[in-house]
């Protein structure tokens, strides 16, 4: 689970829409530790780090990132530029990530979400670094270190994270925008779960940018792709079946995707059971699907053309 303030407004906009960038491991691996300290530590337990920063068994071990694919091997991370091989790759993007996490607060200091200390010469010592609470290191002299959260009722105070979200390797196959809109999902369902449950939750407007921080590029992408991988439903209407989509199934909604109302929000319901599924099966799965669609597409233009 994750504290509330890591998704709420702040000056600035909420801490989780600023790790919401292109390239880098920011959130992926905030999120990896507060995972790892859940799974060490009891509630309330504060956090130390217990992990080197490279290596086997290290904090670069739990970061699955992108490798340069050598197409002559068919593998990855064979003969990349300048040698480096793969653990190198992975342990400069987690001093990326610290980077990225501790000038959070650039702006304002006490929003910084680590701190890495220097050494005598000003090199930042990454492997020491400190993990804060989700709302940042705080005004105080000492730092917010972060601590183990009790799962609250409310939803101002906790999120929820299932913990196969982990397990099943959805934190290092979802982009940042699609894990910010999930999380965003998760509020609301906590919010109002009735409504939730029967007839599910939306977003959109100033709700949407105020609350969240999320565009509406962002938001409707990642809802699509959150549908696409089976991780969220849209309500299901009286009568329809709550069956699986069949291979054919998800190549008719890819080819002719569902029309929009203009006004009328998208609602959605949260498929946790989606969670359980391998990540990278589901991706293989869905990429497979979409060049069989890409295919059929350049072969019917492909006969367009001759005929005309």
């Amino acid at each position: 689970m994750v504290r509330s303030d890591l998704v709420k407004p702040v000056e600035g906009g909420p801490l989780l829409t600023r790790l919401l960038l292109p390239r880098g491991v920011a959130l992926r691996f905030y999120l990896l530790t507060l995972f790892e300290a859940q799974c060490r530590l009891a509630v309330g337990g504060q956090w130390e780090n217990v992990l080197p920063l490279a290596g086997p068994g290290s904090w670069s071990d739990l970061i699955a990132v992108d490798g340069a694919y050598d197409a002559k091997s068919e593998t990855y991370m064979r003969g990349t530029r300048g040698g480096r091989a793969a653990e190198d790759l992975r342990s400069r993007q987690v001093q990326g990530a610290l980077r990225t996490l501790e000038e959070v607060g650039r702006e304002n200091l006490d929003q910084a979400l680590v701190e890495v200390p220097r050494g005598a010469r000003g090199q930042r010592l990454y492997a020491s670094f400190r993990l804060m609470k989700e709302s940042g290191r705080g005004s105080h002299q000492s730092p917010d270190i972060y601590t183990v959260p009790a799962n609250h009722w409310h939803p101002s105070k906790t999120v929820t994270i299932p913990a196969a979200f982990f397990l099943n390797g959805w934190v290092q196959v979802l982009t940042p925008s699609e894990v910010a809109t999930w999380l965003a999902l998760r509020v609301l369902s906590k919010w109002a779960p009735d409504k939730h449950q029967e007839s599910g939750v939306f977003l959109y407007g100033d709700a949407r940018k105020e609350k969240f921080g999320l565009r509406r590029d962002a938001w409707e992408d990642g809802c699509q792709r959150l549908l696409d991988f089976g991780l969220i439903r849209r309500p299901m209407k009286d009568g329809e079946s709550a069956a699986p989509l069949t291979p054919n199934d998800w190549l008719m909604a890819l080819a002719e995707p569902e029309p929009r109302e203009r006004y009328e929000p998208h609602r959605y319901q949260l498929t946790d059971q989606g969670l359980d599924q391998d990540a990278v099966e589901v991706c293989r799965r869905e990429l497979t699907l979409r060049q069989r669609v890409l295919d059929r597409r350049a072969e019917e233009a492909r006969r367009a053309s001759s005929t005309a």
